[in-house]
């Protein structure tokens, strides 16, 4: 065992260098938009823009710059802090160690348990539709699963190869169902282009939708926890995030307006794979050939992201005493986190086999879960406002554009979204208490290993340079 791992005390400073360089601007770019764009997230813009109809178009658009916002402080504090440990690390020199393990934790960690549970189940659920051989079974799920695992244990490097790959498919076969549906090129339009402009109402709860929106775009800044892998990271960093939200704004928007061409929007509101009605509704059967490259591609897309950004977020902060120690150790060969690997695969696994098929209490938790994503973006902001008082001259290779407007905007933002995040009044209350426990439950654990393991102040910042130094 001591010949085939390491802990981390133990890496040789040459091997962040070695590792240094292999995700170029396009792997970084697969990465942003691989994580963002799930099946979970398609089924949510259809049902968006058949609740607003085109109307939809302007909240996606007020939700990609939010987004831009948030990609802005994260590159800032991405490339003041090259750390794996991502938002711990910047939240550690800004706030202190409470509020850097509770945003991971919080906002990553158990975020990502059920977010990948929920995708895994989706296309399980899609796939015993397709072919009802595989109905009620987890084979296809697990197998996604243990797949990714494996690979993602083999090095950075498959993972770009990889993820250049399934993150280009998607985005292909997206853009492919959008513009078809858009110039009725398969088949004749259900409706017309004027009976859907007779339709654009921004009173019909459209501004409400931003909440909804949003969703479409979180998760861009999982590129931050490779910063030791990216080549030019001062450069690509900043431009993968920013070009690959727009890629995914413009996919959303041909995505989302062709369906209404197709579809009554009392379909995509109710169906319970819109998705699916939408590509045998443009393309015929061979519709569904191409929906279920999406799906597998998007869910597949989502695990490799998570597997790889994940791990290394947990690889950082046990590097830096805010988690077990054992979650730094990596593989001599490949550097890759191995526990922190085993770890994010093993909760990710556990929801499927608690609640098997029920995904309706998987989304459910996923919703009340994302709450504290959001809270995660806000105190990125904060971040970023904490440090520049702080810290007015330090070198910072990138700096967030027209400070601190895009914070200021970025904070008002989530909080909205935080605010409208319940999808009917009757699931507030549960979607709000499960958000409660899940920051109640990270909060005493935090507090606990700070104060006893640590023994360190709860909101008592680490100097910049001691990080620098690590």
């Amino acid at each position: 065992m001591q010949d085939a791992m390491s802990k981390p005390a133990a890496a040789p400073a040459a091997s962040g260098k070695k590792a240094r360089g292999v995700l170029g601007l396009k792997s970084l770019m697969a990465v942003a938009v691989g994580l963002v764009v799930s099946q979970g997230v398609m089924v949510l813009m259809l049902q968006g823009v058949g609740i607003a109809g085109p109307a939809f178009i302007v909240p996606l658009a007020i939700a990609w710059v939010l987004a831009l916002c948030y990609a802005a402080s994260f590159s800032e504090l991405a490339l003041l802090v090259p750390r794996a440990g991502s938002l711990s690390a910047y939240t550690e020199v800004a706030l202190g160690h409470f509020p850097a393990i509770l945003s991971v934790f919080s906002g990553y960690v158990v975020v990502a348990m059920f977010a990948l549970s929920a995708e895994l189940l989706l296309v399980n659920f899609l796939l015993g539709v397709l072919y009802p051989a595989v109905e009620g079974t987890h084979y296809v799920a697990f197998g996604i699963l243990g797949v990714f695992t494996a690979l993602n244990l083999l090095g950075i490097d498959v993972f770009a190869k990889l993820q250049n790959l399934l993150a280009f498919a998607m985005v292909v076969a997206l853009t492919l169902l959008g513009v078809s549906a858009l110039t009725g090129g398969f088949a004749p339009h259900a409706f017309q282009a004027t009976e859907l402009a007779a339709g654009f109402n921004l009173g019909e709860g459209a501004f409400t939708l931003i909440a909804l929106a949003i969703w479409g775009y979180v998760g861009a800044e999982f590129v931050c926890p490779l910063v030791d892998d990216a080549r030019r990271p001062e450069r690509y960093i900043p431009r993968s995030m920013y070009l690959g939200l727009t890629v995914i704004f413009a996919v959303f928007a041909l995505y989302c307006l062709g369906a209404l061409f197709y579809l009554p929007r009392d379909v995509l509101m109710t169906a319970e794979l819109p998705h699916l009605e939408y590509a045998s509704a443009t393309f015929g059967g061979s519709g569904t050939f191409l929906l279920a490259v999406a799906a597998i591609t998007a869910t597949c897309s989502t695990v490799n992201t998570s597997l790889a950004a994940v791990p290394r977020m947990l690889q950082g902060m046990a590097e830096q005493g805010q988690a077990f120690p054992v979650l730094g150790w990596k593989t001599r060969s490949t550097r890759a986190p191995w526990v922190a690997v085993l770890f994010t695969a093993g909760v990710t696994g556990l929801p499927l086999l608690i609640w098997g098929n029920d995904a309706g209490t998987v989304g459910l938790l996923l919703i009340s879960a994302a709450i504290a994503w959001l809270i995660a973006y806000i105190i990125a902001h904060v971040n970023v406002i904490a440090l520049r008082l702080r810290y007015p001259d330090a070198a910072r290779p990138y700096r967030s554009p027209h400070y601190p407007l895009p914070q200021l905007i970025g904070i008002a933002g989530m909080v909205y979204a935080i605010v409208y995040a319940s999808p009917a009044p009757e699931l507030t209350a549960e979607i709000f208490t499960n958000a409660g426990v899940v920051l109640g439950l990270v909060s005493v654990v935090a507090v606990a290993w700070i104060k006893l393991v640590m023994k360190k102040p709860l909101f008592k910042p680490e100097p910049l340079n001691e990080i620098a130094k690590r």
